[in-house]
Formats: C-alpha cells, structure tokens, sequence
C-alpha cells in the first residue's frame, strides 16, 4: 500500500499506453472487472404505511436495480472494501477503470455503482437527481454480504455530485440510523472521501471519519464554502480534514480533461500535481481508516 502514484503527461499518452504505465506503476493481482446487479435501497415502511398501503390494495414497488462494476484483489479475503460513485456525468469507463486500478493495487474490493445506466438517464447536472443516497447503501449491503469482503470495513468515495452523496452519508442526520431506508441498523459506511463536493449538503457535524479535496480556483463546487464548513464543525464530530489544492479546479484529477473544457458554465482542468497528491492523500487517509 506504498506504490508512488501516476505521474505522467497524459496529453502524449494514448490509452493503451497510459494502461501499460498504469499496470507497471500499480503491480496487483486484482481479478477482471465484473458487472453486477444490486437493488438500490428500499423504504423503510411503517406499521400504519403498510396496513394503509394494503387497505388500499397497493403493492409495493419494486426495487431499483442499480448495475455496479466489481474488482478485487486476488485472494479469499476477507478484504475492506469501497464503493465509488459518480458525478453528475456519470460513470465513465475511464473513471471507474483508474479507481479500481488504484483501489484494487491497494488490496481493497471496488465497487464502482453506476447510477444512471438502468434509470435511462444521461446526466443529472441539474438540482433533480435521483435517489443515489439509496444506491449507495445498497452497494453497501451488497458488499456487506459477499464472503470475501469484511462489512466492519466498508468506505464510500465519490466525484463531484458523488462527493455531495458522500457528505450526506457522513451528516449526523445520516439516513441509515434515521430508518428511513431497510438496510439493517448496525451496517454503515466506516469513513468517506469526497472529490471536489458540494460542502454546504453537509451538516456541521459529521458522523464518519472523512476526507475533503477539492481546488482552490473550482467554480462548481466551492472551496470557501468548505473552509465555512469546517469552521462551523470545528472540534464536533468525526474527524474530517480538508485539503484545498492551489490553482486546481474541477475534475482536477480526470487525465482526458489536460486541455480543459467548460461544462453547464463551468471550467473543468486536469491538475497532475493535485492529482497526483489527492491519490497519495486518498491512499494513506482509507490505510488509516479501514486498518482495523
């Protein structure tokens, strides 16, 4: 859990060759991707919900099917595990390949939830989005249940509109102990990192040991919003520590974006320095948190 992370200039890479590069640099004995299938969290429904629901010969509905891209390292476990989510883009071959990589190389199980595909939706960079709180604790059930992952140690890391879902995860009015979702009481999340979030979805108070990184020039999230954030829940809670990367924007760490592009308004530029060290900070931050 010591390798140096990738430090290239992707812009004169193809694909095959940034592959090569990455399985020298990341030597591991992860096993192929697999796609998988796994309900999104139902409802949790009341005593009175139900007898209503039945009185008025309602059934109840059926559960999302939320597709997902399994990796693991080689071996029976049991092995702490991650879920990756998204942002509001969706998921990317690109994206979900390097973090299992990474992951993977690590000695942790990924599992990267694809949040979009089975709902037919292209992108949710809009304030409508569907319920991706409820396919998070799914993949966390879903992990909680195979025998080669060890469910005491399951961390959540997510991009953007997947960081945002992250810090609703960790807020003290966290919805797995609230019992709005049927997922059993005693399962959740063991840390979180967020990439580049929206900090004020948060609470003042977080419940899960988390990681916050995000560039000091993004003008689709806000750094300033996180450093108020912290301010805020300074002392109260679970530790959460906050890097703030000079002049990185949003997606500082997405390799195809080396040019820089706009989207819905905003600048979107990779970073190799802040990439390079977010990796080394996401490394030793899931070493710390998922040892025990």
């Amino acid at each position: 859990m010591t390798a140096d992370p990738l430090t290239v200039t992707f812009s004169k890479l193809g694909w095959l060759a940034l592959a090569a590069i990455i399985g020298a640099l990341y030597p591991s004995d992860a096993s192929a991707e697999e796609l998988v299938t796994f309900n999104s969290a139902p409802y949790r429904l009341g005593h009175i919900q139900e007898r209503l629901a039945r009185e008025r010969g309602e059934t109840p509905k059926a559960p999302v099917s939320i597709e997902g891209y399994l990796s693991k390292p080689e071996g029976d476990g049991p092995f702490p595990a991650i879920v990756y989510l998204h942002g509001c883009g969706g998921l990317s071959r690109g994206a979900r390949t390097r973090m299992a990589d990474l992951l993977t190389g690590w000695g942790y199980v990924s599992l990267a939830a694809d949040s979009f595909s089975t709902r037919g939706i292209k992108d949710a960079c809009t304030p409508q989005m569907p319920d991706r709180e409820a396919d998070a604790l799914g993949a966390l059930s879903y992990l909680s249940k195979l025998p080669f992952v060890d469910a005491r140690r399951i961390a959540v890391v997510g991009a953007s509109q997947g960081g945002f879902v992250a810090l609703q995860l960790g807020s003290t009015n966290s919805i797995p102990r609230a019992g709005v979702y049927d997922i059993p009481e005693d399962l959740n999340f063991k840390a979180a990192v967020a990439y580049y979030p929206k900090c004020n979805v948060a609470t003042d108070e977080l419940s899960l040991p988390t990681l916050i990184m995000i560039g000091e020039l993004d003008d689709w999230s806000s750094a300033s919003d996180c450093e108020r954030f912290m301010k805020r829940g300074a002392g109260r809670g679970a530790p959460v520590d906050l890097i703030i990367y000079p002049g990185a924007y949003h997606d500082f760490n997405v390799p195809t974006l080396v040019e820089g592009r706009i989207m819905f308004g905003h600048w979107l530029k990779y970073d190799e320095d802040a990439a390079t060290r977010s990796v080394r900070a996401m490394r030793d931050f899931l070493a710390e948190q998922l040892s025990h």
